[in-house]
């Protein structure tokens, strides 16, 4: 319920700032769905919060609004709720810890304290305390903090690098010359966009497999058909390859928790008969799909293409002679 409070109250201050000549309760009792008690509760309690709320009469009814002249300066041009919820991001960043870029948003999270009364802050550690962000799993990038310290200062410059680069797939390092395009963070790994000169295309790097970095002070141009969102749209996560139509079957048990979920902006889903699902995929390469279908088990069954039924077979297989070494040997010792 505490949780279901908050929500409604931060609600609440989003209706009245968005109003021009405040709201009645009667307005936010429509808007929220909500009976005329609670109204007053909420407002009473955003008061003692701290939140410059007052009340006027407009044509015989009675606004609540904020106080033109607040009581504490928002640094334009953010409004309160949006310093709040810049503060409320906090947990956000946690994965950039002993990074530049933690450090710069770090400074920035403690003048958002400096700017909001203590009672505000008490009540937004209220929030915290009902909401929290879990970013898992995540790598220690304060290792590599010179790294992206240098990218963020080359990509707005559209420096060209040059790198010592190891590849997942390959035990040997190799020397590339890249044209950075951008940063992108997905699930707990930063990877870098751009040129490669080594393969004559753009490649997508892990951050954290950059052994050295080294910044030429040639300049580049970025190709006027580049689109970030063009370039990422395909991929099932990073990689970019051969494009494949991918079809999967999810049982009956699991289609609900499966089918909640937009796994790539391509998917298209069929209910079936039994209470399954049929899921349609366009994605760039099959490695990373394969690793998704892998992680729901039996429940995912791929119908098409071939290639992908023969990846999955071939995994449980390897999977499968593992477990059995390591049960005969251990058998064996017994």
């Amino acid at each position: 319920m505490r949780g279901d409070q908050l929500a409604r109250q931060w609600r609440i201050l989003r209706h009245i700032e968005a109003s021009h000549n405040g709201l009645s309760v009667r307005d936010i009792m429509d808007l929220e769905n909500t009976s005329r008690r609670t109204v007053y509760r909420d407002l009473e309690a955003l008061q003692a919060a701290g939140f410059p709320l007052f009340t006027e009469k407009i044509e015989g009814q009675t606004k609540w609004a904020f106080i033109d002249d607040y009581k504490f300066r928002v640094p334009q041009p953010f409004t309160t709720t949006e310093l709040m919820s810049l503060y409320l991001y906090g947990d956000f960043i946690k994965v950039f810890k002993d990074t530049w870029y933690y450090d710069a948003l770090e400074s920035l999270f403690k003048k958002v304290r400096a700017t909001l009364p203590r009672e505000t802050l008490a009540y937004l550690d209220n929030i915290q305390s009902a909401f929290s962000v879990g970013i898992r799993p995540f790598k220690e990038y304060g290792k590599y903090r010179e790294i992206l310290n240098q990218l963020s200062k080359v990509l707005p410059k559209r420096e060209r690098v040059e790198m010592i680069y190891q590849s997942l797939r390959s035990p040997k390092e190799s020397l590339r010359k890249v044209d950075p395009y951008a940063l992108r963070f997905l699930d707990g790994t930063i990877y870098l966009i751009g040129f490669c000169h080594l393969r004559g295309e753009v490649r997508t790097f892990v951050v954290d497999r950059i052994k050295m970095l080294k910044v030429t002070g040639a300049v580049f141009d970025l190709p006027k058909d580049f689109s970030l969102e063009e370039y990422t749209s395909r991929s099932f996560k990073v990689m970019q390859d051969e494009l494949h139509t991918v079809k999967v079957r999810i049982s009956p048990e699991w289609s609900r928790w499966v089918g909640e979920k937009i796994w790539h902006e391509s998917q298209r889903m069929e209910k079936l008969p039994d209470g399954g699902l049929e899921m349609t995929f366009d994605v760039a390469g099959l490695d990373e799909i394969k690793q998704w279908i892998l992680s729901l088990g039996p429940e995912a069954q791929v119908l098409e293409p071939t290639e992908l039924q023969e990846m999955i077979v071939q995994s449980l297989e390897q999977t499968l002679q593992a477990y059995q070494h390591a049960y005969n040997q251990k058998r064996a010792m017994e």
